[in-house]
């Protein structure tokens, strides 16, 4: 046991407690503690006070992250969990991802109809994620995107009240609130979910040699081999929040890569499909031959890897 509890810090979304007290039960199992070794501390998140807008019109992903990143700065709690999918690309030389858990179903779920070819002409579709909206009207391009932001209940609420027709939501968000069986699994290859979709990462200080010790043994190998390969996908597309990434990654020791770059519109589509050893440069290269030869409506959205 820790001389005195380790805190966790965490957003107080439902499903962000979820994740923390996954990470929690993990990490005590992992070293035959007792729960009350880590306490669990809760913030209001930046992203979590706005809901009425999309989120990279109001800052991005550090709305996700500042507050806990600031505790952790300051030594208010010890370590933080995030959905790796909301963590922005380049973090603090202070920060590091010590933990990464067994990846959940990558895969979106569609809620309000049987399939995308079932959703009826025109109807409205719900959601605030550029790459949902843009997979969505490539494939559909007579449905109209309606914004909608907020946590699993507030969006399901939204959709029963009649905001819209149809939504999307994680199938691993749904499963570890225990709401299967909402809505319908969209596999790959017909759609790709987001950069990191099912990953909880946990940060700590990376000069805290002894938090990073401990959480060393919940770090879950391919989960970091397809998260790493992503995150670094991400960067050198010089992706951000408003442009429409989508990502498929299996294996291990080895992965493959699929992705998919859309025209915000979903009008213009390019992708690729890559394997490659973990911890290669082959993210970098997949993306630099993915731009060359991306249409100009959807190269304009990236902008390339850091200089």
């Amino acid at each position: 046991m820790p001389a005195k509890p380790l805190k966790l810090g965490t957003r107080r979304s439902p499903l962000a407690m979820a994740q923390a007290h996954e990470a929690r039960d993990r990490l005590c199992r992992a070293h035959g503690w007792t729960e009350d070794a880590i306490e669990i501390v809760p913030v209001l998140a930046s992203g979590d006070k706005v809901q009425d807008r999309p989120l990279a019109d109001i800052g991005g992903k550090a709305l996700w992250t500042k507050e806990l990143d600031g505790w952790l700065h300051d030594g208010s709690i010890d370590f933080a969990v995030h959905s790796m999918k909301d963590v922005e690309t380049i973090r603090p030389e202070w920060l590091t991802i010590a933990a990464l858990l067994p990846r959940a179903d990558v895969r979106d779920v569609l809620v309000g109809a049987r399939s995308i070819a079932a959703i009826p002409p025109g109807a409205r579709i719900g959601t605030s994620a550029p790459r949902r909206a843009a997979q969505m009207l490539n494939i559909r391009p007579d449905l109209t995107i309606v914004g909608f932001r907020g946590n699993v209940a507030t969006r399901l609420a939204k959709l029963q009240a009649g905001e819209a027709d149809v939504t999307l939501l994680a199938a691993a968000g749904l499963e570890r609130l225990g709401q299967t069986g909402v809505g319908t699994a969209l596999d790959a290859p017909e759609w790709l979910p987001a950069p990191a979709q099912g990953a909880i990462g946990i940060e700590c200080r990376t000069d805290d040699a002894m938090t990073r010790r401990a959480l060393s043994a919940i770090d879950h190998a391919p989960t970091r081999a397809q998260v790493a390969a992503e995150r670094a996908l991400l960067l050198a597309l010089g992706g951000n929040c408003h442009s429409p990434i989508a990502v498929w990654t299996q294996g291990s020791d080895e992965v493959t890569m699929t992705v998919r770059l859309y025209s915000p519109d979903g009008l213009v589509r390019t992708g690729g499909e890559a394997t490659f050893p973990a911890d290669s440069n082959g993210p970098a290269e997949l993306a630099a031959r993915l731009l060359s030869d991306a249409p100009e409506a959807v190269a304009v959205h990236f902008s390339g890897p850091p200089a």
